[in-house]
């Protein structure tokens, strides 16, 4: 997207702006001339993740905005309000609050301590509540004041919530400010819109998550900053308390080509569906009460495809392998051959069979048989089916991700 000049003289207080979608937002703004607060915890250079306020902010400078890097911790209020009163003093007020800072952890109920609720809690919802009340005062004298979170569309699908319903609350906590703020302040000439992207997003937390791969089915963080750039340039009174996708807002800006946005071009049409929204032109499913057509599995049986491949797996395990892995997995199978399976690859030389582990799993796996052979196959990858709903994860995400890896090992001799 061509930048137009709209943000030219504009001040944005972006949270989470050190790195990823909150510094290609405000790289984005400052190609007008804008003046970007830059309010990020990461002030000293990060052992595994890129970036630091300073350096977001010699980029934006670079790129030909004013910067202020402010170290602000969202969850803290003095930090909030000093870096505001700063930003007000150096820039004269605030037009534009991206809240972007968001903490993730993808674990169920039982494996999801109070302290990393709290933690996502307080920075997601809390803190987007927080900066945007803070930053009233100074949006309402503006000519052109705009709230965007970077957060989902509100889907009460259970599907959203079952495997990970802490990070899930914390979340649509962001979007629920959304609803009420475009409520509330539509008198005063402020909207109030979240902004989510359709695929995964190519940045330090997707991979952590789902590991080095992730580009060959993730987007750039670009396609987020043109489509946050689109709706800020907007006259706010427009438009209030909308749900964007990216790839929406660009086609209706007159983009239609979006294979400029894919990390690799050749997966363009091949990209993996971030939570809470649907693939291109598919229908969201109805809302079904929670545990509908649920069942209980049964262990496995000798017959079908499923013993066939768990024998040929047994005959390739070695203590190599186990000493990579140190993990135990438990496969939940529904469908054709409903039954339940483990894979020991953390005792001895390693083992797999039919039924429970004789270990407590540090892993459980729930999927359809279809998918599971695709999986076993190369031609399902396990980050995808998770975020895409075809597979459910339970207990350690990261020891799940593993059997991928051991997955690509083996396939030439399955």
């Amino acid at each position: 997207m061509i930048n137009t000049g709209k943000l030219a003289g504009r001040t944005l207080f972006i949270t989470g702006a050190s790195r990823g979608i909150g510094k290609e937002i405000a790289l984005k703004a400052a190609r007008d001339g804008a003046n970007i607060v830059v309010a990020a915890k990461t002030a000293e250079p990060h052992p595994k993740l890129p970036g630091t306020i300073y350096s977001a902010a010699e980029e934006i400078e670079k790129a030909g905005g004013r910067a202020h890097p402010c170290i602000v911790d969202v969850r803290d209020e003095v930090q909030v309000r000093t870096a505001i009163q700063e930003a007000v003093a150096k820039f004269g007020g605030i037009d534009i609050v991206v809240n972007n800072a968001s903490a993730i952890s993808l674990t169920n109920t039982p494996n999801t301590d109070m302290k990393r609720y709290d933690l996502m809690h307080n920075i997601n919802t809390r803190g987007t509540f927080l900066v945007s009340k803070e930053c009233l005062p100074y949006l309402k004298k503006s000519n052109h004041a705009h709230i965007l979170n970077i957060s989902p569309p509100l889907s009460m699908l259970p599907k959203w919530f079952g495997p990970h319903v802490a990070y899930t609350m914390a979340k649509y906590g962001m979007s629920m400010c959304v609803l009420g703020m475009a409520e509330e302040l539509k008198g005063d000439g402020i909207a109030v819109n979240a902004l989510w992207p359709r695929t995964a997003i190519l940045t330090a937390a997707i991979e952590m998550l789902t590991g080095a791969e992730s580009a060959q089915w993730s987007r750039k963080p670009e396609i987020m900053a043109d489509a946050a750039y689109a709706i800020l340039s907007r006259e706010p009174k427009q438009f209030t308390g909308q749900f964007f996708v990216d790839d929406e807002v660009l086609e209706a800006a007159g983009i239609k080509d979006l294979k400029q946005y894919a990390c690799v071009p050749e997966n363009a049409d091949n990209l993996m569906v971030d939570f809470f929204v649907e693939a291109k032109g598919a229908t969201a499913p109805t809302a079904a009460p929670a545990g509908a057509g649920a069942s209980t599995p049964t262990t496995g049986s000798d017959n079908g495809k499923i013993p066939q491949l768990f024998q040929k797996i047994e005959s390739l395990l070695s203590p190599e392998i186990v000493s990579k892995t140190q993990a135990v997995f438990q496969f939940n199978i529904s469908g054709a051959e409903e039954g339940i399976w483990y894979l020991d690859l953390k005792n001895g030389t390693g083992s797999c069979g039919s039924g429970t582990p004789p270990t407590t799993p540090d892993s459980t796996l729930t999927m359809n048989s279809n998918n599971f052979f695709d999986m076993f196959s190369g031609k399902l990858k396990a980050a995808p089916a998770y975020m895409t709903g075809k597979l459910k994860i339970s207990g350690d995400f990261q020891k799940a991700l593993k059997l991928e890896k051991l997955m690509k090992a083996l396939k030439s001799k399955l």
